[in-house]
């Protein structure tokens, strides 16, 4: 499979899951790491969501409660907390995804979650 292959399935991801703010994620790096831009891309999106042994849903529940735990990463949370919405996780399944980070991350971090939701939901029509 072709790196160019790899970068059109990641990009049609991206796409699906995050929408127009994945874009600007990517568009941002452009400019200082375009490698990086790119690896993003075909990693992440081209070669591990694109795998059939999760739908999207599970997969951003799963990136909702990593990064939720790692309690360091509220920009990104926030980008998969609008790419869980947009691929039909509810906004009950997400604030119970971060609650349960509460036991195996501590309360600081599933508390910066709840703050990373609430701000997202607000920008909800």
């Amino acid at each position: 499979m072709s790196s160019t292959d790899r970068y059109q399935r990641g990009w049609e991801k991206l796409r699906e899951i995050d929408g127009e703010v994945g874009e600007q994620v990517v568009q941002s790096l452009h400019d200082i790491a375009p490698d990086f831009a790119r690896y993003l891309i075909e990693f992440p999106f081209g070669d591990i969501y694109a795998r059939p042994g999760l739908d999207l849903k599970s997969r951003e529940i799963a990136v909702v409660a990593a990064l939720t735990a790692l309690g360091n990463a509220a920009p990104q949370l926030k980008v998969h907390i609008q790419g869980a919405l947009n691929v039909g996780v509810s906004r009950d399944e997400i604030v119970e995804t971060i609650m349960q980070m509460a036991v195996y991350a501590g309360f600081p971090a599933a508390l910066n979650g709840l703050a990373a939701a609430k701000e997202v939901f607000a920008r909800q029509p």
